[in-house]
């Protein structure tokens, strides 16, 4: 069969006899309702999970917080969810002074006001008073209290100080957090840095030299320390609403869950594994994955869930073969310092939890992977940048093939899974 794979703008045939293609690793077709974004986003605030509706929630005179995602998340389409939601919001009482929305951006850079208006629409940003959280800014943070797990939890004053929270975001599966949505707007969204830090590092084992803790993954809630210390923080604050999002790999709303943030979440959660967890019996020897082409593959940083969801499923020492063109670079400083700044893993780590941050993870995945595996990156990213890494840098997806069999004494015969859609499909070995 002709199998093919994203690249870029472009794509790679993938030269292989059939015999060597063991499987195909592609989302589960999920039959759901058919119906408009509004109309997804009406039917879940009309049928909240584990919670009254919001107009019977609210109280006239109330000062209530709406938490988005940050510009990094635009395809959200914030602006269409909070029209829905100021509407009914208005019908309850509420006036438009009373509202706050809030960019949950937690330690990424700091937003322009044209932004801003871009995610919640020019109507909007003329109406509400729209913020841009800062991390650093102490005196707009309040100390809630420190986790079981030792996180100092420290959130946006304006949020704390509000008589109402409501959580507008999406939910796909997180490397980190399991899964994206409902408690992540809270940590890191408007969190402190320290917060943020004290939260993540939590995907590291105890000690230096003792690497990730294999327990904070993609898909994994049950016994995931992170998951778990974020939504203990998250319930700090009590937010009485969420509306969240599930979409397609090209962004399309299939559904919408509103109501209780734990429940509605969950609800979200297996809905999203229903279509993107993928069952395998086997671990394979050879693995080649596509991040899914471009914006996916924009940056050495972004494709880091499909690093992630193709370790998954390739066996131990195993040879993984990655194609992102990365035509805008790292993508982050701080996954820049990590791949290039640094010898050997003990000095990345040692780095890495001095100065946390999720950039910095993703180099340290990169390099990790490239010292348990033989990792290679189909890339126009000059292989330069990768020089103190053991990562092999090629252009071409038959280059890394033939690659491939030289590093296997002359012939690629062994079996062989391919993802074409890497950052959203997530193996699971049973």
């Amino acid at each position: 069969m002709a199998y093919v794979l994203k690249y870029g703008n472009s794509e790679f045939k993938v030269t292989l006899a059939d015999e060597h293609i063991k499987r195909v690793l592609e989302a589960n077709p999920v039959m759901l309702a058919p119906g408009t974004p509004r109309e997804l986003i009406e039917d879940a605030l009309n049928h909240p999970i584990g919670s009254d509706r919001i107009e019977n929630i609210v109280r006239k005179g109330e000062k209530v917080c709406v938490i988005i995602s940050d510009s990094t998340r635009s395809w959200q389409n914030p602006g269409l969810i909070l029209e829905i939601l100021l509407d009914r919001l208005g019908t309850a009482g509420i006036k438009d002074e009373d509202i706050v929305i809030i960019s949950a951006r937690g330690s990424h850079r700091e937003q322009t006001a044209e932004e801003l208006r871009y995610l919640v629409t020019d109507k909007i940003y003329n109406r509400i008073k729209v913020v841009d959280h800062n991390c650093l800014d102490e005196n707009n943070l309040t100390y809630m209290g420190t986790t079981s797990r030792g996180t100092p939890v420290k959130l946006n004053s304006i949020a704390v100080n509000s008589d109402r929270v409501i959580l507008v975001g999406a939910v796909l599966h997180h490397f980190l957090g399991g899964f994206s949505g409902g408690r992540k707007s809270i940590i890191p969204g408007i969190a402190s840095r320290d917060t943020i830090q004290a939260n993540h590092s939590l995907s590291l084992n105890q000690g230096i030299g003792s690497g990730c803790n294999p327990l904070v993954k993609s898909g994994r809630l049950e016994g995931n320390p992170l998951h778990l210390d974020m939504l203990e923080g998250a319930l700090m604050l009590n937010p009485c609403f969420i509306i969240n999002i599930v979409v397609d790999d090209n962004y399309k709303t299939l559904k919408a869950f509103a109501g209780g943030m734990v429940k509605a979440h969950a609800q979200a959660c297996r809905l999203v594994d229903r279509m993107n967890t993928v069952d395998i019996d086997r671990l394979y020897p050879v693995v080649i994955a596509s991040a899914g082409g471009y914006p996916k593959d924009m940056n050495v940083y972004q494709p880091m869930k499909t690093l992630c969801h193709l370790l998954e499923c390739t066996e131990p020492g195993g040879m993984i073969i990655m194609l992102s063109q990365c035509r805008e670079g790292f993508g982050s400083i701080e996954t820049e310092k990590q791949i290039t700044g640094y010898n050997n893993m003990l000095e990345r780590e040692k780095v890495l939890r001095e100065s946390y941050s999720i950039g910095a993870h993703t180099g340290y995945l990169y390099a990790d992977t490239a010292e348990k595996y033989t990792f290679i990156l189909v890339t126009d990213f000059d292989a330069a940048n990768f020089s103190k890494t053991k990562i092999h840098i090629v252009r071409t997806l038959d280059e890394a093939l033939e690659l491939a069999a030289t590093q296997r004494g002359g012939r690629l015969n062994e079996d062989v899974c391919l993802m074409p859609n890497g950052s959203v499909t997530l193996p699971r070995l049973t």
